[in-house]
């Protein structure tokens, strides 16, 4: 399958919009303790600050993959993109146990645990682009001043 990187950037920014509407859905217990106690997290309570935080962080991580996509070839380049979607699942397992087993997270409601998973989601689907889909190549044919190659059929004219 060939890359398109409009494709990716489509479902990047769909994911941190859905993101930042989910999470700006804090309870009203969610929003008194980012009101009184937790100040910084005072973005999430705005949809499309929430948004933007998660796209800024979405974009960061993509062009990490996309380095790691160009530097490294073949085995090496599938190992490490691996590793980082483990990472990534590693870290939606986490946020799952964390919002499960904490009592301050579990009041932040259902709406701001799915907009978190789905964050970690957006993770997962630009590593699963890189690794499921290969670069274009351009094949070589001829040389650079546009004569024909040594071995290419040249066209016979009549006479």
């Amino acid at each position: 399958m060939k890359r398109n990187y409009y494709v990716l950037l489509v479902l990047l920014l769909f994911t941190a919009l859905l993101s930042g509407i989910l999470t700006s859905g804090i309870s009203l217990v969610g929003r008194v303790g980012v009101n009184t106690f937790y100040k910084s997290y005072r973005f999430f309570k705005i949809w499309w600050q929430a948004a933007l935080v998660c796209l800024l962080v979405l974009l960061l991580a993509t062009l990490l993959l996309y380095a790691i996509d160009k530097k490294f070839k073949g085995h090496k380049r599938v190992l490490l993109l691996a590793a980082f979607l483990l990472i990534f699942l590693g870290g939606l397992y986490s946020t799952y146990s964390d919002f499960r087993n904490s009592l301050s997270h579990r009041w932040l409601g259902e709406r701001f645990h799915l907009g978190i998973y789905l964050y970690w989601l957006g993770f997962c689907i630009a590593d699963l682009f890189f690794l499921l889909t290969s670069a274009q190549i351009t094949p070589v044919s001829g040389s650079k001043s546009g004569a024909p190659a040594a071995d290419a059929e040249v066209p016979s004219r009549p006479i």
